[in-house]
């Protein structure tokens, strides 16, 4: 069973999926990313999924990249050691920042003008 909360915040949208994120849930995950892939900031928020298989990863990667072709930023927020981990072992990190918590990942998505003051 997959939950995925949708919040707007001031200067982002946050997509908090809860719960595993494997085979038989990703559909609902990856159709969640594709409503919000127009969103010009976009803040995943992972905190509250225990596990992904190579299904979530390629799901979480494709909603991305689907964001950031409509001119969209994304930022992911984890602070799940094992998770966090996996994240940067595949070289995720290196395509979208990966931040501990969900502040953190906000900074990432600020707007340059407010990122410097």
């Amino acid at each position: 069973m997959l939950e995925i909360q949708v919040e707007p915040a001031d200067q982002y949208t946050v997509c908090r999926p809860i719960g595993e994120l494997d085979a038989f849930t990703v559909s609902q995950f990856r159709q969640s990313l594709t409503e919000l892939a127009s969103s010009p900031r976009l803040l995943i928020d992972m905190s509250g999924v225990p596990f992904i298989d190579s299904a979530g990863l390629g799901a979480l990667i494709g909603g991305i990249r689907r964001a950031r072709e409509m001119g969209g930023d994304v930022a992911v927020a984890c602070n799940r050691p094992s998770l966090t981990r996996l994240l940067r072992t595949t070289g995720f990190d290196r395509i979208v920042t990966v931040a501990e918590t969900v502040d953190e990942a906000a900074m990432a998505l600020a707007p340059e003008d407010e990122a410097t003051h």
